[in-house]
């Protein structure tokens, strides 16, 4: 089970959207730069989130991306199912699921750490997450460059 990079890069440019303000919108151009993203593959991760009613796209000269208000109030739940869904922990947990999980004892164990993985996801706003970043960043700025000789 791994995040694809769309997913990846989802939650990064709902980060680098919900930091730029309210009502603030971003290029596509500046939105790839600060995500360190080629400007084609964000394209199509955008159009999944514009798809969901997360963000807006305008064009024209005054043009690009805007959090709309169902986007500030996400959750990282909320942006990995707008982009690819939620990873599975086992095939047996997907809707087909498996003709043993009702006499599986792993299953109970599968079951239950999805279900804490999809809490956690669901906890993580992205206020908090952006909040977050700012805080990492500033104790980044604070503690300097690291030190030439200390390797």
């Amino acid at each position: 089970m791994q995040l694809t990079r769309a997913a990846d890069y989802g939650v990064r440019v709902m980060i680098q959207l919900a930091s730029a303000g309210e009502a603030a919108r971003v290029s596509l151009s500046d939105l790839a730069d600060a995500i360190q993203v080629s400007p084609a593959f964000l394209s199509k991760v955008l159009q999944r989130l514009v798809r969901a009613e997360l963000i807006v796209s305008r064009r024209g000269k005054k043009g690009g991306f805007e959090l709309l208000a169902r986007g500030r109030g996400s959750s990282l739940l909320d942006i990995l199912q707008a982009l690819d869904g939620v990873p599975e922990l086992n095939l047996c947990l997907m809707p087909a699921g498996c003709d043993r999980k009702e006499t599986c004892g792993a299953h109970p164990v599968w079951q239950a750490a999805q279900d804490r993985m999809r809490e956690t996801l669901a906890a993580a706003t992205l206020e908090q997450l952006v909040a977050d970043s700012r805080a990492r960043e500033e104790a980044l700025a604070l503690a300097g460059p690291p030190c030439p000789t200390c390797r």
